[in-house]
């Protein structure tokens, strides 16, 4: 898809995340209002959004497995019609119940919107260039972000409006976001009727998740932490977690793949996740309150102070998504994610209710920074790490995790702000002399305080409690979004992948053939085959290998292959009493799907081959008791040929694939920075074996496929600029970008005459020292006379030249281009 195709397509689909994200974010503002008139009180303010969160938790994981078995397109309609739909209907609530109720149906849709969004971004776009369009995506959230408070205060403040049109607000663009949905997403549909929803194992994770969320809610304010009810809630939430693995380890569609978890970039995303969204959502939640009960603001104005958390949240999600793109290095940014979430949250802790604002916007806007480099690129690496069936699968699981820590840390955090507010409260009055009678402190029973109408010093000690009580959140969220940081820091980094899930499916199931002939050329080389180039150099020497170690040229047994690869493999197991069984890995432990498994004799004719299934499992049948050669191949890993015995009854042997790698760059001029086209560009292993050669097109790029992991040099000439060699560290699987910049060189030439007849002199010597002393290069003239010296840098040089009586001139090189440059010897008595 070219740009413009994928930005038509994405256009339907930002439009609908700004819709939830600006529902979402217009209430924020306004929340106060809203409780206020409903008569809630501050476990109501919590509740209203954990309520939200709690159903955008439950259901993100079911949104990510109907995606992989359904329509896409049509599952983001849906949510985004259930999600105005219940926006409306919490327009029209009358009581705290109510919006919460409406409120529950606004995070199932805001579950499916979060999630498809990533899923169908990632369907669409490679992991290499997700980074570009995730910023599109954050500009979009910072764009609603930012805009939804403003919009909402000014709602809020208009008296002929209301907070109700907070919510009906939504309702024009969700209908322009639909006929654009419709218009122009256009996806594969996966038609899969065989397949049945896992429906238990949904229940137990959305059952396991309200019931830790209403412990952590309740405890602390309905009884101690310490309770029978607390062991009840929490050991209810742990059988029913336990069930939730059961039922998952069993099923033929799991909701959450427990194979995932097999590898470590997932696992520790998914976590950090966690992590994140307690310290994002459970602190920055309570901004808006700490603006209007802490500093008497507007709404509006509220909204207008979080701005600096908003630019910065804009800034750091664009630049690094540009960055990523560029470069396919992500971990640097969760790094630098991690440290400024934690000394945001952190500083963010000291806030008091007369703090200067400067100090706090500088605050926000490190927490906004480190927010943006967190949040997208967590799900970026964990969707680099899956095949296409299993995207949605593990694009929800991040999101569900990150959905649970938000949940969690507004429902823990709103419970210690209303202990705390009512702790600052009593103090605060017990100083003034006066008795709150228990019921305005503003704790968690009672309603939320109007502070126009409270006296001077009543409002002084409400607007201190508030302030104190919210830095204090802010505290408790800092050592969490520290454990992000630590998770991050064990997180490996694996080069992006070029290609979208799609398309890597696509390449998996066609590849088996080319596969199958590279794990033959292993069976009798021991190098592997490296440095298919696809510059303008042609084939290297290692990829024609390859090509003259396929079986022959048979047209029919590449047929064979190609039919293999697309039909429904073998069973796992031998059917005879003798054969081979067992799992093709990669170096992370997951099942490569697809992988092409040939069993040979020591004679090398071919006795059976088989496809892997789709967790890796593959079964060959052999003739007999004896030993063999047993071949694994797949697309993006080095084949592997392992001698295996096989007795009495079939052999269990598991088959490990390490990924191949590749390379890729531009060569640009460092003066300028224009492409340079035509440069011969070549990598040479630590040894200095030529690995591949190839030279750059029109706009400077070049590329090399299959790659093993390690050390390698590239050296780079081109005419009219210095030649170069960088060293590059491949990367294990994926594309390592190195980018190479050409100093232009500059060139003297002359001619060396002698005599009194100032004729061409033959066989002189010229030698070119520089202001160092450094002999840089020598030259013997022609018969005319003529020497030239190339690819020098601009500076002061010494020019000696023999054949009559040396002669030493000086000489300023000025730059790139051509200096002439002649030199005249003779004897002293001519």
């Amino acid at each position: 898809m070219s740009h413009r195709q994928i930005m038509e397509a994405l256009s339907g689909l930002l439009l609908g995340m700004f819709v939830a994200i600006l529902s979402s974010t217009i209430v924020s503002t306004a929340l106060p209002k809203i409780i206020s008139d409903l008569n809630g009180s501050q476990s109501s303010y919590t509740w209203v959004v954990t309520a939200s969160l709690l159903a955008m938790t439950a259901s993100t994981p079911l949104w990510g497995k109907m995606a992989d078995l359904t329509s896409k397109k049509m599952l983001v309609q849906i949510s985004l019609v259930l999600f105005v739909l219940a926006s409306a209907g919490a327009g029209l609530s009358q009581n705290p119940s109510m919006l919460i109720t409406f409120r529950v149906f606004q995070g199932i849709g805001m579950g499916g919107l979060s999630a498809l969004a990533q899923i169908i971004m990632a369907a669409m776009i490679s992991p290499r260039e997700r980074g570009r369009y995730s910023g599109y995506l954050g500009a979009t959230f910072a764009i609603a972000t930012v805009g939804g408070p403003l919009l909402g205060g000014v709602i809020t403040d208009t008296s002929w409006l209301g907070w109700r049109w907070c919510f009906y607000v939504g309702v024009p663009f969700a209908v322009i976001a639909l006929i654009v949905l419709q218009k122009t997403l256009h996806l594969p549909v996966v038609k899969r009727p065989d397949v049945k929803v896992d429906w238990l194992g949904a229940f137990l994770i959305a059952a396991a998740a309200c019931t830790l969320l209403l412990w952590v809610t309740f405890a602390g304010d309905k009884y101690d932490w310490l309770s029978w009810q607390t062991g009840a809630m929490v050991g209810g939430a742990i059988v029913l977690a336990l069930l939730f693995i059961l039922v998952e380890s069993k099923a033929k569609e799991p909701i959450i793949p427990l194979r995932l978890f097999r590898n470590g970039t997932i696992s520790l995303a998914a976590v950090a996740s966690l992590f994140v969204g307690i310290a994002m959502f459970g602190a920055t939640v309570f901004l808006s309150q700490y603006f209007q009960l802490a500093r008497g603001k507007s709404p509006t104005m509220a909204g207008v102070m979080t701005i600096p958390m908003i630019a910065g949240l804009f800034v750091s999600t664009t630049v690094s998504g540009q960055v990523i793109s560029r470069t396919g290095k992500w971990k640097r940014f969760l790094i630098a994610g991690g440290v400024l979430m934690t000394a945001g949250m952190g500083l963010l802790g000291t806030m008091r209710y007369d703090t200067e604002y400067w100090h706090l916007a500088i605050f926000m806007a490190l927490l906004g920074l480190g927010v943006g480099m967190m949040m997208q690129n967590l799900v970026l690496a964990t969707q680099n790490q899956v095949a296409a069936n299993d995207l949605g699968s593990a694009s929800s699981t991040v999101n569900f995790f990150r959905s649970l820590g938000g949940a969690v840390g507004v429902s823990a955090l709103g419970a210690v702000l209303s202990n705390r507010i009512t702790h600052y409260m009593e103090d605060g009055f017990a100083k003034l002399g006066i008795n709150p009678g228990g019921g305005a402190t503003g704790g968690g029973g009672s309603a939320l305080p109007d502070l126009d109408k409270l006296p001077g010093p009543v409002r002084t000690v409400v607007e201190s409690a508030y302030g104190h009580g919210i830095g204090d959140i802010y505290l408790y969220a800092a050592p969490v979004a520290l454990l992000a940081l630590i998770c991050v820091l064990f997180i490996r980094e694996v080069p992006l992948r070029t290609t979208n899930a799609n398309e890597a499916q696509e390449a998996a199931d066609t590849a088996a053939p080319a596969a199958v002939a590279a794990g033959a050329a292993a069976a009798t080389a021991e190098q592997p085959a490296v440095g298919r180039q696809a510059a303008q150099g042609g084939p290297t020497q290692p990829a024609q290998q390859v090509q003259d170690a396929q079986p022959g040229g048979d047209t029919q047994q590449l047929r064979e292959y190609a039919a293999m690869a697309t039909a429904q493999s073998p069973a796992p197991m031998p059917t005879s009493d003798y054969g081979v069984y067992g799992t093709v890995r990669n170096a992370d432990g997951v099942g490569v799907a697809r992988a092409a498994v040939t069993l040979i004799s020591l004679s090398g004719r071919q006795l059976g081959r088989s496809v892997a299934h789709s967790d890796g499992s593959y079964g060959l049948d052999a003739p007999g008791p004896g030993s063999y050669v047993l071949i694994a191949a797949a697309d993006g890993h080095q084949p592997q040929a392992s001698t295996i015995v096989i007795g009495e009854g079939p052999l269990s042997h598991d088959l490990l694939l390490s990924g191949t790698s590749g390379l890729a760059g531009q060569v640009r001029g460092r003066a300028d920075g224009a492409p340079v086209s035509g440069a011969m560009v070549v990598v040479t292993d630590v040894r200095g074996e030529v690995l591949a050669t190839g030279v750059t097109g029109e706009t400077g790029e070049f590329r090399f496929d299959e790659l093993v992991t390690g050390t390698f040099t590239v050296a780079v000439n081109a005419t009219g600029y210095r030649p170069t060699a960088l060293p590059v560290e491949v990367q294990g699987q994926g594309v390592t970008r190195l980018d190479v910049d050409l100093a232009a060189g500059a060139r003297v030439t002359g001619t060396v005459r002698a005599g009194a007849a100032r004729t061409p002199l033959p066989d002189a010597r010229v030698t070119l020292v520089d202001a160092a002393g450094n002999v840089i290069a020598t030259s013997t003239t022609g018969e005319d006379g003529a020497y030239a010296f190339t690819d020098l840098d601009a500076g002061d040089y010494s020019v000696i030249a023999s054949g009559y009586p040396p002669q030493a001139n000086a000489l300023h090189v000025t730059g790139p281009g051509v200096d002439a440059y002649d030199i005249e010897l003779h004897h002293p008595d001519e």
